[in-house]
């Protein structure tokens, strides 16, 4: 292209628009690269050595991501996100309970919606020492159950018993995740169309049904992005049990063990190669619920057929027939 044409080119709105849509997209675009590319690019890199933060590097090939699987801390840590993972699947449950019941109307149900979501607007780090104390031994959780007549003694120590303690923290985690898969489910919902569920109800459908093949449908992709960021945040768990029990006795997550791998033991290599790992695994846990959603939701066909239903009962109304 000549130099004329480009400057007519320029001087078109065509032209305009695309110098417009550069130029505000220059800043953010530098930030994301200079801020999230970059420094990935770089930790990539470190995965390949034998390194510390400051000092030589030793070029190691694979050797650091061999040794994510075969050292015992980060093997046990991967197996511990188990424990997350079935409580977010118990988290999205309730959640899914408590905004199929907030979308009819109910006294103080803005109450009590504020408070299942305040949780999730308190820093974690100060729900991990308010939760610090209240399993901490002879304090809240014990103190309300002796209330009851439940005797000290036979209560076990839930930070440190090893058949418990992930159990107790995992709680931590529902009870402050709730609200947000809570909001999210409630606000797709509210915006499903309401004659879906007045053409139901012509063909005779309950609540169940409504739930099943109106509801459920239709925020087939909310259900999908939920289920994405908790089990995301199940691999990545980190301020509960590192704020609570620093990660001893049987509860460091992936995220505590690289944080003092890579801070305790300065072997950034190692860690590097921990975070690349749990990347992968998020991919592919991800491209894995997104198949299951297909296979379980794979359109929005009940939808449509219910729509079509309701036309055709509109029609069979205003041409004085009866219903088949």
């Amino acid at each position: 292209m000549s130099a004329e044409k480009l400057m007519k080119w320029a001087k078109s709105r065509k032209g305009q628009r695309c110098f417009v849509i550069l130029t505000f997209m220059a800043v953010p675009l530098t930030l994301l690269m200079l801020f999230t590319y970059i420094p990935f690019l770089e930790m990539f890199k470190f995965s390949f050595y034998n390194m510390k933060y400051t000092g030589t590097r030793t070029f190691v090939g694979q050797k650091n991501y061999m040794e994510v699987f075969s050292r015992e801390d980060c093997f046990r840590s991967l197996l511990l996100a188990f424990y997350y993972i079935a409580a977010s699947f118990v988290q999205l449950g309730l959640a899914l309970y408590f905004a199929s019941i907030f979308c009819f109307k109910l006294r103080g149900k803005e109450v009590f919606k504020g408070l299942l979501f305040f949780p999730y607007l308190v820093c974690g780090i100060a729900i991990g020492f308010v939760f610090k104390f209240f399993f901490t031994r002879g304090f809240v959780l014990d103190t309300v159950l002796g209330w009851i007549g439940i005797p000290l003694e036979s209560l076990p120590y839930w930070l440190k018993d090893t058949r418990i303690n992930n159990i107790s923290l995992v709680f931590t985690s529902i009870w402050r995740y709730l609200g947000q898969n809570m909001v999210l489910f409630l606000g797709a919902m509210m915006s499903v169309d309401q004659t879906l569920y007045e053409a139901a109800a012509i063909d005779g459908a309950n609540a169940w049904n409504k739930f099943r093949y109106i509801m459920l449908p239709s925020i087939n992709s909310v259900i999908v992005l939920n289920m994405i960021m908790c089990i995301s945040g199940s691999l990545s768990a980190f301020e509960p049990p590192y704020v609570i029990t620093n990660g001893s006795f049987g509860t460091g997550t992936y995220f505590v063990i690289m944080n003092r791998i890579a801070h305790e033991n300065q072997r950034v290599g190692l860690a590097s190669a921990m975070a690349i790992v749990l990347m992968v695994l998020i991919f592919i846990v991800t491209i894995f619920q997104k198949v299951v959603m297909a296979k379980l939701f794979p359109s929005d066909e009940s939808e449509e057929s219910i729509r079509r239903r309701r036309l055709k009962r509109e029609k069979q109304l205003r041409k004085g027939g009866t219903f088949a």
